[in-house]
């Protein structure tokens, strides 16, 4: 069995994740604490609080989402025995999961990654005023039907582009407000099963957050350069690297470009992997496994009775 973390990102995001880890595991516990130390403020009250919308918040979501899967690989390595340069072949993660897969292959620091994502996800959402931005999911074509969709739909002008393309028959397209809600209406005429509008703060993964990508730069150009113990596959190439000049280029480019996760999922599985094992909250990636990589296994992990029967499975 040839094996790949995975990390997911923002939507997975659910009040209380983690909770129980923390409770079970100190190694657990130790990650929550390093990252509110890194902050200097109290994430995980807000993680483990009841207020969705404070945890929904990008600057908030996506530090939040890191230390949960950051937990799960420290409890995997400390408590079970699990060591990720020993056990995967590769690690990747969905847009901020890909900091989430460095920060696992050691390539940063936990500390750095929880600044590094606090800066991102408040650089993104000042990047376009509230309201002009928009992101739409459409369903049921594929993705050069989807660019074209996408290129008509800013012919009228606006931005409208590509933003995610996760799994055969589910691409995400973001931008201008007004372009965005006419390419959900042209992907319908054009047969899409569905075309949703996404409620999300900001346009991500589009030529608006070139202000984002900018600042990107600027705090990237402090990060560590600790090659990962294993090959990370970037978003905007669906390559994998271990280069850390090359790994701060992609993410940079990962701000404003395309989140090539069906092409890094069949990367992969034709590299041999064929089991997925998603570390971290919710189960979406897991669930674009079968879509991706025909053939092999997902599973999610982020419960202590999850990590226990992964280690399990791993060490059978």
């Amino acid at each position: 069995m040839a094996v790949a973390f995975i990390f997911p990102g923002q939507g997975s995001q659910k009040t209380g994740m983690g909770k129980e880890l923390a409770d079970a595991f100190a190694s657990a516990r130790a990650v929550f604490d390093e990252v509110d130390e890194a902050l200097g403020r109290e994430l995980s009250d807000i993680i483990w609080g009841d207020d969705d919308a404070a945890l929904t918040m990008t600057e908030n979501a996506q530090p939040a989402l890191m230390a949960v899967s950051m937990a799960v690989v420290r409890v995997l390595e400390n408590d079970f025995g699990v060591k990720v340069k020993d056990t995967a072949s590769y690690a990747a993660g969905h847009s901020l999961g890909e900091y989430s897969a460095l920060a696992a292959t050691g390539a940063f620091s936990l500390d750095r990654t929880a600044k590094l994502l606090q800066t991102r996800g408040r650089s993104m959402q000042h990047a376009v005023p509230p309201g002009e931005g928009a992101m739409a999911a459409i369903l049921g074509l594929d993705l050069a039907q989807v660019e074209a969709v996408a290129v008509k739909a800013a012919q009228s002008g606006g931005v409208c582009e590509v933003a995610n393309d996760n799994a055969p028959g589910q691409v995400v397209v973001s931008g201008h407000k007004e372009p965005v809600e006419r390419a959900a209406e042209l992907a319908k005429e054009a047969g899409a099963k569905r075309a949703v509008m996404l409620p999300v703060s900001a346009p991500f993964h589009c030529s608006l957050m070139k202000k984002a990508a900018e600042a990107m730069s600027w705090a990237l150009g402090e990060a560590s350069e600790t090659p990962p113990c294993i090959p990370v596959v970037a978003n905007v190439t669906a390559k994998p690297e271990t280069t850390p000049s090359e790994i701060v280029a992609n993410l940079v480019s990962q701000v404003t470009g395309r989140v090539r996760w069906r092409e890094s999922m069949a990367l992969m599985a034709a590299e041999g992997v064929d089991f997925f094992a998603e570390l971290g909250a919710g189960r979406v990636l897991t669930g674009l496994v079968k879509r991706c990589a025909p053939g092999a296994q997902g599973m999610a992990v982020n419960t202590p009775a999850d990590i226990e029967a992964l280690a399990e499975r791993l060490k059978g």
